[in-house]
């Protein structure tokens, strides 16, 4: 790793002039095509997560868009949005591009909400940019919220944070984590036994929200992807092998539900609608 990214540099804080959210949108999608141009009540998904992030305290809101047809739905509407490459591996690429034509870099701050949250909670993308404040030392922050149900706590499909004393991630992984030896299969949370002495300790729902320092996220798609990364596919996973820290904020309201399907889709325009 070269000097510049080292991860045992303390960054100065990023201004307190604000934040932006980026937005990152591509049209290719396997279960639902199109899916940031989807009407929801009227108005395309991308536009309906755009204008709940303008809710928050962010300074500017802008749409990654890998496709001209989501950048001229959102201008529409009066959201801001720029064109980028449509063969970026990942939306950490998207993103690192979005930030160099922003002219984003150094300690400024940017916040990821994903395209399909028509949901998301303004208050939780103003809690998870505060972390990079309240932790100077983290290249990355995040969110989670308590497991309360067995069935979510062994699906592989939600995907599990263990936290340390200073509320840095461990770990993320699609296994029940952490493991209760002596109490495996069970909902130990609930278990006196089991928490022996940790009252309140439970198992996290990692949230899939996050904010970056944008010399980082410029940086993090030049380093090489970790084994545990491709083993688990979580991307995240990149950053903890190189030695970034990745700051997590509980909440404990659950998050409005994603789009990923045509279901989800029919949900969402019902709740909305």
């Amino acid at each position: 790793m070269t000097a510049d990214v080292h991860p045992h540099a303390t960054p100065a804080l990023f201004t307190s002039s604000g934040f932006t959210v980026l937005i990152p949108a591509r049209m290719a999608s396997s279960r639902l095509p199109d899916k940031p141009l989807a009407d929801i009540a009227g108005l395309p998904m991308v536009v309906r997560v755009a204008q709940r992030a303008l809710l928050s305290q962010a300074t500017r809101v802008v749409v990654a868009a890998d496709d001209e047809r989501i950048v001229e739905a959102c201008e529409a509407h009066g959201v801001q949005a720029i064109l980028t490459r449509a063969d970026h591996p990942s939306g950490s690429d998207r993103l690192a591009e979005a930030c160099e034509q922003l002219g984003l870099d150094g300690h400024d701050c940017v916040v990821n909400v994903q395209g399909d949250e028509p949901l998301i909670n303004p208050q939780l993308i103003d809690a998870v940019a505060q972390l990079l404040l309240q932790t100077p030392d983290a290249s990355m922050g995040t969110a989670a919220h308590p497991i309360d149900r067995l069935e979510d706590y062994l699906n592989p499909n939600v995907v599990k944070v263990v936290r340390d004393a200073q509320g840095l991630a461990h770990y993320f992984s699609r296994a029940p984590i952490p493991f209760a030896r002596d109490h495996a299969a069970q909902a130990w949370w609930n278990n006196p036994q089991a928490l022996a002495g940790h009252d309140g300790f439970a198992p996290l729902r990692h949230v899939g929200i996050y904010s970056y320092r944008a010399g980082f996220l410029r940086r993090f798609p030049l380093l090489p992807p970790a084994p545990t990364e491709a083993m688990e596919a979580l991307e995240q996973l990149r950053a903890l092998w190189h030695g970034h820290k990745i700051a997590v904020h509980i909440t404990h309201d659950a998050p409005g539900a994603g789009v990923d399907t045509p279901a989800d889709l029919e949900r969402v325009r019902a709740l909305l609608g």
